[in-house]
């Protein structure tokens, strides 16, 4: 598998973008919506799965097309093409406050696992298929870390991690015990388990959810501090219910808005 050399350049500091700058005839694939601007010799093309052509007869196409659907994501990606005489560029911007990680695969032994919904675009050449988990206590308490995305290649791809992310480079046998949530991902010879946070305060009480992930080196591991899950449920706690907002930052709520001088009934 030979995927296409291109250059980049992240700009930006919390909601980020990469630049990615094409030859004649190289192309890049991307999630749908992650597109932001792009040079007018660039031709955009929808492709069914991920363009890597591991397999080109009928049948393998449409089960690497289905194998997105099992991660949550569309049949279709989106790929960027150079038609033009040049360089030319293509950009992809960030779905939300983060940081955004080049991947280098040719420097990961060919191989990175990311949370499905963290990849952003990637060179095209680049497989992107499913990570099954092969244990049953993963596989049934795992959460957002049950069926993870796999990048498979020898290109650049693309990942996005949300808030401030993290690494960490585990030697043999070193464990991090992490947010199920909170992993962006990791290199292809970690050992990902879930474990019973333990404890009956802990479990009714903790607030944090019954299981955690465990991850054992060799390899490294990228964590993001504000996993988009964490963030929606926030945001969706906040909304205001029956027309009526909940006082914030003042604990005699609508009293404190009218002293305030919010004087809205």
């Amino acid at each position: 598998m030979n995927a296409h050399e291109i250059d980049y350049q992240i700009y930006g500091e919390e909601m980020q973008y990469v630049e990615i700058e094409l030859d004649p005839q190289e192309a890049v694939v991307a999630e749908a919506g992650s597109f932001m601007m792009m040079d007018s010799d660039i031709k955009m093309d929808t492709i069914f799965g991920d363009g890597s052509n591991q397999d080109n007869s009928v049948l393998g196409k449409i089960f690497s097309a289905g194998k997105r659907v099992l991660t949550g994501e569309s049949l279709f990606m989106t790929a960027f093409l150079n038609a033009g005489q040049g360089k030319k560029q293509v950009s992809f911007a960030s779905p939300y406050p983060g940081k955004i990680l080049p991947i280098d695969l040719s420097e990961k032994d060919g191989k990175f696992i990311c949370q499905k919904d963290a990849f952003l675009c990637a060179a095209k050449g680049v497989s992107v298929g499913i990570e099954f988990s092969k244990r049953l206590g993963r596989g049934l308490f795992g959460g957002e870390g049950f069926i993870m995305q796999k990048l498979e290649g020898d290109g650049m791809a693309f990942v996005h991690a949300g808030g401030t992310m993290a690494k960490k480079v585990l030697a043999p046998g070193e464990v991090l015990k992490v947010d199920t949530g909170c992993i962006v991902g990791f290199t292809k010879d970690v050992d990902y388990d879930i474990e019973f946070v333990g404890g009956i305060k802990n479990t009714v009480f903790g607030g944090e959810g019954l299981f955690f992930a465990t991850l054992r080196g060799p390899g490294t591991v990228y964590i993001q501090s504000l996993p988009f899950s964490r963030l929606a449920g926030r945001i969706v706690a906040s909304i205001p219910r029956g027309g009526k907002d909940k006082g914030e930052g003042s604990i005699l709520g609508t009293l404190g808005d009218i002293v305030g001088g919010d004087n809205r009934f």
